[in-house]
């Protein structure tokens, strides 16, 4: 992609695209709120909504359309025949019964992923046949005892039969839902010869073949992000966990469209784990033209900022009135509820 065409593109508002990103003019506010454009915040279903269901089933995302989610978030590791699985890691057993299952008790082996040791079944050693026979499992069973009470109901969900839920939905609704998926461990994948982006771009591209599909793609590795670039012109946002300098924040205006900052970078907590006033990131992406989007949000009190337990709504609204142009909410109905209230109230 051209300097020039790139630019333009890094113009729009990420979130706010209801199709396909096509135009370089500037978007026009369509609310009061002091998103980039002044455009309603995205509520992106992190995994699905799943705080409902377990994660990255497709039981899950389709909750999260349900309930009025703009988009959803599937991470993507690979099978090792090359197919995109959604799944948080490429260690299977977090999130799936391989452990339980005497046939795989073989594949459990220790490897080095994005320079840690790991212990486990890797996606990398099972075929997509092998992985569908694995069931889901919930990962906080403490604090969602709930979703715990459907593991082994729902199997792992391909790439391609999200986007098949998502165009399936596009297609008998009035609204349009996105897809932003995740390239997990991609110098990994890269370096055993399955790479993630090619195998991405291809699959986006099949897909808007049956019509504009919103997307967004990311990673926290920016050469991951550099190389799809080489095999799409999907917009890219880049995965922050910790606050970039206002001289490297300049630099990755000029190579992604959008950042995705841990919540702490927005709204920092104290020693009491409580949370003040917002810093400037915010402004700081705007005024470089980056859109930001902000996780992950979650409803249970373990997650919570100490002075906000048992109110997981006003968390949202005060991350929404500080601006961010999206939020990562395992919970979309309470993330729908923050923006209707905030609507509301402007």
């Amino acid at each position: 992609m051209s300097v020039g065409r790139d630019a333009a593109r890094r113009r729009l508002l990420i979130a706010a695209a209801a199709g396909a990103v096509a135009s370089g003019a500037r978007a026009q506010p369509r609310w009061p709120h002091p998103t980039l454009h002044g455009a309603p915040p995205l509520v992106i279903a992190h995994r699905g909504a799943s705080g409902h269901r377990p994660e990255h089933t497709l039981a899950a995302y389709e909750l999260a359309i349900e309930q009025g989610a703009d988009y959803v978030e599937p991470d993507l590791v690979v099978t090792r025949d090359g197919v995109l699985i959604a799944r948080h890691e490429n260690e299977l057993s977090l999130s799936t019964d391989v452990a339980s299952r005497p046939r795989f008790a073989a594949r459990r082996r220790t490897q080095r992923v994005d320079g840690r040791e790991v212990s486990g079944w890797f996606s990398e050693d099972f075929t997509i046949d092998e992985v569908r026979t694995l069931r889901a499992t919930e990962r906080f069973a403490r604090e969602r005892p709930r979703n715990a009470e459907l593991d082994g109901r729902f199997g792992v969900a391909s790439l391609e039969e999200v986007i098949a839920l998502v165009t399936r939905a596009n297609d008998a609704g009035r609204r349009r839902v996105g897809i932003c998926p995740e390239l997990k461990h991609a110098a990994h994948f890269a370096s055993i010869g399955l790479a993630a982006e090619p195998r991405l771009a291809e699959a986006l591209k099949t897909a808007a073949v049956r019509g504009p599909l919103p997307v967004f793609v990311q990673s926290f590795e920016l050469p991951a992000l550099r190389r799809f670039a080489g095999f799409s012109s999907a917009p890219r946002v880049l995965l922050l966990g910790t606050t970039p300098k206002t001289a490297e924040l300049r630099d990755l205006a000029g190579e992604v469209h959008g950042i995705g900052v841990a919540k702490a970078l927005v709204y920092p907590r104290n020693a009491e784990g409580a949370i003040g006033e917002p810093t400037a990131i915010v402004g700081e992406a705007h005024a470089l033209g980056l859109a930001v989007h902000a996780w992950t949000f979650r409803d249970e009190d373990a997650f919570l900022p100490a002075n906000l337990r048992g109110r997981p709504q006003r968390e949202l609204e005060l991350f929404l009135a500080a601006g961010v142009d999206g939020v990562f909410c395992d919970f979309p109905d309470t993330a729908l509820a923050a923006r209707r209230a905030l609507a509301r109230g402007s």
